[in-house]
């Protein structure tokens, strides 16, 4: 199956065609440019600065996708494709083909955080706790303020009991997007039980 995947990627890229000479390189093409990279990065540090700021939470919403939208922009138009595929893949279920194109984006881009974050939400919806952690840690060493890992972190430490840690994860969500209502909420509901259960 993988091959079928590598095989597509190729054809996209065009280097099934011509001599050896006119085969484009993969790294070239796969990977957004030093200014792409300069622009994004300083895109992302504004709207995180704007979203720290905003204190209504209808801004606050649209700026948290604006940054989504960003992450997910990867700079190549094949793994911007092979990353459809794979959300369309998870939305219809198919969690095994959505981990073969994300295995592959991985692969191809490893850098990419968001490939990370995306496989870490397919194994949660397969309840592969440990798998999607370990692309969690792997998405925030790329991205230390994405919203989606912590919160993806908080609701398995949530779902397997452990309240404390959720708490803190939900804590470190708000450090970044403190207009955010549903850490907002959960904070407040799991800071309750807890001391519930202390007195």
């Amino acid at each position: 199956m993988r091959n079928v995947f590598l095989f597509m990627v190729l054809v996209l890229l065009g280097g099934l065609s011509g001599a050896r000479a006119a085969e484009p390189d993969v790294q070239q093409v796969l990977s957004p440019t030093s200014r792409e990279t300069t622009r994004h990065s300083q895109t992302l540090d504004d709207l995180f600065h704007a979203l720290k700021r905003e204190g209504n939470v209808v801004e606050a919403e649209r700026t948290a996708n604006k940054i989504n939208a960003e992450l997910a922009r990867s700079g190549s138009s094949t793994i911007d494709l092979m990353m459809k595929w794979s959300a369309d893949a998870l939305k219809n279920k198919k969690y095994s083909v959505a981990l073969d194109f994300l295995d592959q984006v991985i692969t191809l881009r490893p850098d990419f955080a968001e490939a990370f974050n995306r496989r870490a939400t397919v194994h949660f919806a397969m309840q592969n706790y440990a798998k999607s952690m370990a692309d969690i840690e792997r998405t925030v060493e790329l991205e230390p303020r994405h919203i989606g890992a912590m919160a993806g972190l908080a609701q398995i430490m949530k779902s397997t009991g452990r309240k404390e840690l959720a708490l803190r994860a939900y804590e470190r969500v708000l450090s970044v997007y403190p207009a955010f209502r549903q850490a907002q909420d959960e904070v407040g509901r799991l800071a309750d039980e807890l001391a519930g259960e202390r007195a």
